[in-house]
């Protein structure tokens, strides 16, 4: 398995391109460089957001179940109907979205969410269903997979989806929060769904070429594995590596590259600690040969960088972003912008620190290189910064 150098680790805050922040946020709070508009108010918990192409629309996602189409020009939102029942619990619910890369002439929106057994047990599943934008509604849904096993947790679904550059749909699905680290831990064994990347064809159906198909007994569906709780996931716009944040347990939070068939570590190998103390979960990654190391890490005692959605900007509204990696920040409350150079990646600023959001999602508008934000929170707002 190839392995990969550490280039640069910081647990460090930067605050220079957010400097003057007023803290408060009415139609419009002015920062250096660029200033925050607020989009939509009173969202509960939005975790996914999609632009719909040539369109002056995105779609929003709210854990409790709710999909609506908003138009930031005149600010009206319609809730769409179709939606499926998700089981909106702990940390499930309805989680991401995304559109077929050839929407609309593929209408398909796909749908990440939590879902519950006649036992009350949940997992991750992804469904497609056709988007009629002009309606407002979705028909001819389908659930396309559904990760195994069941669990009775509320916890680590995981649940990005994006589509690679090869056509095909990755899905994140967390661990699930099983804590017998160890080699027997779920994420290591990839005869289940759990602590993986999933890859499957738009229709739902395995590629031919994934890497498990001709192991006895592993899910034909999983891509990579060793994950603990992957809840970001981008596709770089130059190489179309596939991209993805994740969660370690106290701190032990990565960056990472997506290789096909490969071992993460989590939790035989991690940076960081069991909750609470010091003591390392599993090995040194460093000594292990045998997995893919994180591009970005954050040691234990650092104070983490809790991680959620992703972009990297390719917009033309802030040319001095252009290439750069935004990821947001969840108990830290700011959005993280990371400078990248092939695999060196380097934390520089912190935006909107004075804020108190926890950032749940972060997208670019191919319009007008505007970057949307979605915060995390009842009563939470969707803001978008545009340059000042």
């Amino acid at each position: 398995m190839k392995r990969r150098t550490i280039l640069s680790v910081s647990g460090g805050i930067f605050s220079a391109a957010v400097a003057g922040c007023t803290g408060v946020l009415d139609a419009a709070g002015q920062t250096d460089g660029f200033e925050v508009e607020e989009v939509a108010q009173d969202l509960s918990h939005p975790w996914g957001m999609a632009f719909l192409p040539d369109d002056t629309r995105l779609l929003v996602a709210e854990r409790d179940g709710r999909l609506s189409l908003h138009d930031p020009d005149d600010g009206t939102v319609e809730e769409l109907e179709g939606t499926p029942s998700v089981y909106a619990d702990g940390q499930g619910g309805l989680l991401d979205v995304a559109l077929h890369p050839d929407f609309p002439d593929e209408p398909w929106l796909y749908l990440t969410y939590s879902t519950a057994n006649d036992d009350g047990e949940s997992t991750t599943a992804l469904g497609r269903s056709r988007l009629d934008g002009e309606a407002a509604r979705l028909e001819d849904a389908e659930e396309l997979y559904v990760a195994e096993p069941f669990v009775d947790s509320d916890d680590h679904y995981g649940s990005r989806v994006v589509f690679g550059d090869d056509g095909r749909v990755y899905v994140t699905v967390g661990d699930r929060a099983f804590k017998n680290f160890g080699p027997d831990h779920v994420s290591q064994d990839p005869t289940n769904d759990l602590g993986t990347t999933l890859r499957l064809e738009p229709d739902g159906s395995i590629p031919d070429d994934n890497p498990f198909v001709d192991e006895s007994g592993a899910k034909d569906a999983v891509f990579s594995y060793g994950h603990r709780n992957s809840q970001g996931m981008t596709v770089h716009p130059e190489t179309g590596d596939l991209w993805q944040s994740e969660h370690g347990e106290e701190d032990g939070d990565e960056i990472n590259i997506v290789e096909e068939g490969g071992n993460y570590g989590w939790p035989v190998a991690s940076y960081g600690c069991e909750y609470g103390t010091d003591d390392p979960v599993g090995d040194d990654p460093r000594r292990r040969e045998d997995l893919v190391d994180p591009v970005f890490y954050w040691e234990c005692n650092s104070g983490g960088f809790p991680p959620t959605g992703m972009t990297f900007y390719d917009g033309d509204a802030f040319p001095d972003w252009e290439g750069d990696l935004f990821v947001g920040n969840l108990a830290g409350a700011y959005l993280g912008r990371f400078t990248v150079d092939g695999t060196d990646v380097e934390e520089t600023d912190s935006l909107l620190e004075d804020r108190g959001w926890r950032i749940r999602d972060v997208e670019v508008d191919p319009e007008t290189g505007a970057l949307y934000v979605a915060v995390d929170g009842e009563n939470a707002p969707l803001v978008r910064l545009v340059p000042d």
